[in-house]
């Protein structure tokens, strides 16, 4: 006979997603936005200065446009991708840096310094940005040519030895001011991101601790007491609820035992399956279980699997008559970063076409479920026993 499966539609819960990013990426992403405002702020000039100064000369219309365009370019790809793309960073000094000006007064109608100015201010921040995204030197070359075509320009209109002083020296203040505060916030970034790095690591070694003292504990108040009774000679040893208290704890060491470090670092779902296994222990049912890399997962899903699992234990106690359950959970196969979890007996079985879920398996195992968006679904037969299978996400 086929199996039968019992489901319950998945509720859905919204999700909250954090994106981290290091100390030097925040870093690198302010140095971006700062030099795309010292950019903004030339633009700006020039797009004033062509507007204000009519000329017949279609050259500086088209000279704007290419610097608006080449800059939307540069930055813009800069800030998806959280770094410049050295491509975009010489075209942009070549052609609005060095080009621009010298077109302006070779075939622009461009003849004096201060209908040049606006091309001249473009320089500067082209110089901070490859200061940026640059090595030290191909830096140092993009300020040379800057220097060397500006320098140029300026002679050709007849500028005065103050002017091109001044603007050389800005070039070259622009560059270099620029190169401190990158090197200054990645400094800050990189001591960031170590002592986060020393907090992360501290506080795994803190909760590597306090994993240690609770099995401690634990061994203290079962294995460790068991055995002290026995060794005092207080007791028969082979009387019934020893033995049967000796084999419980056994089957908890040898689970203990067969953790791995990521479920000690993520122990929220181990932990609620042990105390849902242990409370049906105590009530003579025998449980196999078996840990595989088990996920991380919210607190309440880790709960609400936890008593899934138990109500499902407590019925093969309760129904199954074997005395025996087998509990497997794992890591979601398909790799959604989710959890499987499958309880499992050899009883008698049932026909779920002809038998209606109690009010245990509905409100105790399928209803938990689908209240943190997972799922719960009975396969079963008349002779084949009965299989549970908690998945979350559902």
């Amino acid at each position: 006979m086929a199996l039968q499966s019992l489901h319950i539609r998945r509720l859905r819960v919204p999700r909250k997603t954090t994106a981290v990013t290091s100390g030097r990426q925040r870093a690198q992403s302010f140095l971006i936005v700062a030099t795309l405002l010292y950019r903004a702020s030339h633009l700006a000039v020039g797009v004033l200065a062509v507007v204000r100064r009519p000329t017949d000369q279609p050259l500086p219309y088209v000279g704007i446009v290419l610097a608006l365009a080449l800059s939307g370019l540069t930055y813009g790809a800069a800030l998806r991708r959280g770094r410049f793309d050295a491509r975009h960073i010489w075209a942009d000094v070549v052609v609005t840096g060095c080009v621009l000006p010298l077109a302006l007064i070779a075939w622009g109608g461009v003849s004096t310094p201060p209908a040049l100015g606006w091309a001249m201010l473009l320089g500067g921040s082209a110089s901070a940005a490859a200061a940026i995204a640059l090595d030290r030197l191909h830096a140092v070359t993009v300020v040379a040519l800057l220097l060397l075509s500006h320098f140029i320009g300026y002679q050709a209109v007849g500028a005065s030895s103050a002017v091109i002083a001044g603007h050389l020296n800005s070039l070259v203040s622009s560059a270099v001011m620029t190169w401190v505060f990158r090197w200054y916030l990645l400094r800050q970034g990189s001591l960031l991101d170590e002592a986060n790095a020393r907090a992360l690591a501290a506080e795994a070694h803190k909760a590597r601790y306090a994993e240690r003292l609770e099995h401690h504990r634990a061994l203290h108040d079962t294995v460790l007491a068991t055995l002290t009774t026995l060794a005092a000679g207080s007791v028969d040893a082979n009387a019934p609820e020893v033995r049967a208290r000796c084999a419980r704890e056994a089957a908890y060491l040898r689970r203990l035992i067969q953790q791995t470090a990521d479920e000690v670092q993520h122990r929220e779902i181990g932990t609620a399956l042990e105390e849902a296994v242990g409370s049906v222990e105590g009530l003579q049912l025998r449980v196999t279980a078996q840990y595989h890399r088990l996920p991380q997962v919210p607190p309440a899903v880790a709960a609400a699997l936890g008593d899934a699992v138990r109500e499902a234990l407590n019925n093969v106690r309760r129904h199954a008559g074997t005395g025996h359950a087998y509990l497997t959970a794992t890591a979601d196969p398909d790799g959604r970063g989710g959890a499987l979890v499958t309880v499992v007996d050899r009883g008698p079985g049932f026909d779920p076409e002809n038998c209606t879920p109690g009010l245990g398996l509905r409100g105790s195992v399928h209803a938990r479920m689908a209240e943190v968006g997972g799922r719960a679904t009975v396969d079963s037969a008349p002779g084949e026993g009965v299989r549970v299978e908690l998945r979350w996400p559902g």
